[in-house]
């Protein structure tokens, strides 16, 4: 019997130091900033892209860059003045170390209850020369389109924007929509837009 009291009293006492040591040491899921590595220096995410060097977890990692532009939803008429074309659109986007941006497209606003309806894919210049020829004409030249997209960087300082303006204008960009804004749900078949084919603006 003694013997038996003994070792109880040993579990007891290892689970009272292994939940003490897990309460001592929880766990993380918010954001956080560059991290040091093993030999004292900064790591850095994508330099450029994630100009708040902030490394998101996966399902918040669309807040390395926001950008706010018009000229993204097809528009009804080929009129300058279709409503439309007016239409902010606000890219959220996950930058990656080579050099891509996947961006959620959010048309109706940036409140919580705002669903994306589909998305833009950004490659560097180099990788769109790489492309089947094909394929080349669903992509739209951001150094052309940016100003046509009367795009901004809301969540970045002037100095944050004219330092990634330059690496933004050197890339392409393909946009994805899998629901039509007028629609509740996503009806039918995705579909791509073609960004340079639209009316200009004034």
């Amino acid at each position: 019997m003694k013997s038996k009291i003994l070792l109880i009293s040993s579990l007891l006492l290892l689970t009272a130091g292994y939940a003490a040591t897990a309460t001592a040491t929880p766990t993380t899921t918010g954001t956080k900033p560059a991290t040091e590595t093993v030999a004292g220096q900064i790591k850095l995410y994508h330099e450029t892209m994630n100009p708040h060097q902030i490394e998101h977890p996966n399902h918040l990692g669309f807040n390395d860059l926001h950008i706010q532009a018009i000229r993204h939803l097809v528009p009804d008429t080929q009129s300058i003045h279709d409503p439309k074309l007016q239409v902010p659109v606000h890219h959220h986007c996950k930058a990656y170390d080579d050099g891509t941006l996947v961006c959620l497209m959010f048309h109706s606003g940036m409140k919580d209850q705002d669903k994306p309806i589909g998305f833009e894919y950004i490659i560097p210049t180099a990788e769109f020369n790489k492309l089947p020829e094909a394929e080349k004409k669903y992509w739209h030249y951001h150094k052309t389109e940016v100003a046509r997209a009367h795009a901004t960087f809301p969540d970045l300082s002037q100095e944050e924007a004219a330092m990634i303006l330059p690496a933004v204008l050197e890339t392409y960009g393909k946009v994805i929509y899998f629901q039509k804004p007028e629609d509740k749900y996503p009806l039918g078949e995705p579909y791509v837009v073609i960004v340079q084919d639209m009316p200009e603006q004034e």
